[in-house]
């Protein structure tokens, strides 16, 4: 009889959803599994349910469970398994010791971590980035996250805010003011809200564009991946709102290979599917500022990903920091 395979439990937090699944050493998600973050009235209690709906499952076919990852979107304390900074959209997670209460309630080894971190972790585990030395993941969603692989160690600065990438600085003192309090930072250019909000000040000011008609006459239903189809069909308002995004990634990723040069860029996440019909001008913008020498040897990925794809990325966790523990738990105890 073939012994069962090694199994991970991966989870993760978003705003409007809360995903989990079981996943195998290689990489197969066994089981996966999406549920709105506040179906339990606080999104705590709806992972602690996930958690255990995932576990009884697993039980009640015989599988044995490694280790549960869980990626949080915000600042994450990872030797104490906790977000140390309140997200604005997924608050009550901060300074609630996750890591213990899950291994309380399971006794399995569990490691929280930034969620952009846990998908750089399961690109370059299972996806696009295996066999890869370095890795820099760029999540471009709502916002821009990022996740910095190095020489096969995720980096993450000694106060965990290694890889913000959306955070470089590619703007003048007077451009778009960011939520962390600076002016000019990437992800006000490329980031999903900030295209958003954008076009419906252009529209409110009176801006001629198809985006309304494409709306449903209604500002507030005019999304990222609107922007995107409208400037496809060449709506000037649009497709300067996209190059603008181009030339801006293409800035922050040429400030990145000047910084690491990496092997590999991902640039992945719920805006990615729209980005990849703009790929060649994505690399033309980055070959503006970026060094020659640099950009040739530097592969460039779109990979626009799914839930099965980020819940890889606590499965991808587990496994790395097992490894990276010699075979131990955030307490010290064999796994």
């Amino acid at each position: 009889m073939n012994p069962s395979p090694a199994l991970m439990m991966g989870i993760d937090v978003g705003a409007t959803s809360i995903s989990g699944g079981l996943i195998t050493s290689s990489g197969d998600v066994l089981t996966a599994v999406e549920t709105p973050t506040r179906h339990r009235g606080s999104a705590v209690e709806t992972l602690l349910t996930v958690v255990n709906d995932l576990i009884t499952g697993a039980r009640a076919d015989g599988l044995d469970l490694e280790g549960i990852g869980v990626g949080l979107p915000g600042l994450v304390d990872v030797e104490k398994g906790m977000m140390v900074s309140p997200h604005n959209l997924v608050s009550e997670f901060a300074h609630v010791p996750l890591g213990d209460r899950l291994h309380a309630a399971t006794g399995l080894p569990v490691f929280v971590d930034n969620d952009v971190n846990a998908l750089a972790l399961g690109e370059w585990t299972f996806g696009v980035g295996r066999g890869a030395r370095s890795l820099a993941l760029l999540a471009v969603g709502t916002g821009v996250g990022g996740g910095l692989i190095l020489d096969g160690h995720l980096v993450r600065g000694q106060s965990g805010c290694a890889g913000e990438f959306g955070h470089i600085p590619i703007g003048h003192q007077d451009g778009p003011l960011c939520v962390c309090g600076a002016r000019g930072c990437m992800v006000m250019w490329v980031g999903g809200k900030a295209l958003e909000e954008t076009a419906r000040q252009h529209i409110a000011k009176g801006a001629a564009s198809s985006l309304l008609r494409l709306a449903g006459g209604d500002p507030q239903q005019i999304t990222a991946a609107l922007v995107f189809e409208a400037a496809a069909a060449q709506d000037e308002l649009a497709r300067g709102l996209v190059d603008a995004a181009c030339q801006a990634l293409g800035a922050g990723i040429g400030a990145i290979m000047h910084a690491v040069d990496p092997e590999l860029i991902v640039i992945t996440g719920g805006v990615a599917a729209s980005l990849a019909r703009c790929e060649s001008q994505i690399v033309a913008a980055i070959g503006r500022y970026a060094l020659a020498h640099a950009l040739a040897r530097t592969r460039i990925r779109l990979a626009p990903t799914d839930k099965r794809q980020t819940v890889r990325g606590g499965a991808a966790l587990v496994l790395y920091e097992l490894r990276r523990r010699g075979g131990r738990d955030r307490h010290g105890q064999p796994a």
